[in-house]
């Protein structure tokens, strides 16, 4: 599991910096280029998360609540992905803790995001009302798709976590019974 973990924050990593962050990213430090990335996503998909938080479908205020899990993902998320990696690779027992903080916080916001998408009106053409938030099922099967793996992931991740560190302090305890009885 630990190299699913890795793979997984490698991938994150730069979906992160590079489409979800640009949402609370001054405008005016982001390349032309890369600032091209979440309008061709949110063109392709009309994420109403993405979508939304940008401003492509009219007011951002109205995503305050995804900005802020965006912010988190910027603060916590971010350096979670750097250390997890280095712990992953390190096979260290003491990133556990992190990776269960982590895990468990992303598998619940991912799931208000997945209630979102599952919400947003389907409509038979989306191009037909470019400012309101509205998908196709083809646009929704491709958001799940996207999204779904978010949740999965740190929600088994959550599970693993929690029953190593169970573990770990079993060991402990008893270790500490063998210590105490000599």
């Amino acid at each position: 599991m630990d190299f699913v973990y890795f793979i997984f924050f490698m991938i994150h990593l730069p979906a992160t910096l590079l489409v979800d962050l640009q949402a609370i990213y001054p405008t005016s430090l982001t390349p032309s280029l890369i600032a091209k990335i979440p309008e061709f996503y949110v063109g392709m998909s009309r994420d109403p998360l993405i979508g939304g938080a940008m401003g492509y479908f009219g007011e951002p205020a109205n995503y305050v609540w995804f900005k802020s899990f965006l912010l988190l993902e910027a603060i916590f998320q971010v350096p979670v992905f750097i250390l997890g990696m280095r712990g992953l690779l390190k096979d260290s027992k003491k990133i556990y803790t992190l990776l269960l903080i982590y895990a468990a916080s992303t598998a619940t916001t991912t799931l208000a995001c997945l209630a979102v998408l599952l919400a947003t009106p389907l409509t038979a053409d989306a191009s037909l009302a470019p400012k309101t938030v509205s998908i196709t099922p083809e646009q929704r099967l491709l958001l799940l798709s996207s999204y779904i793996p978010f949740f999965i992931i740190p929600l088994v991740m959550t599970i693993d976590m929690a029953r190593r560190i169970s573990g770990l302090i079993s060991a402990g305890i008893h270790a500490q019974d063998l210590k105490k009885s000599h």
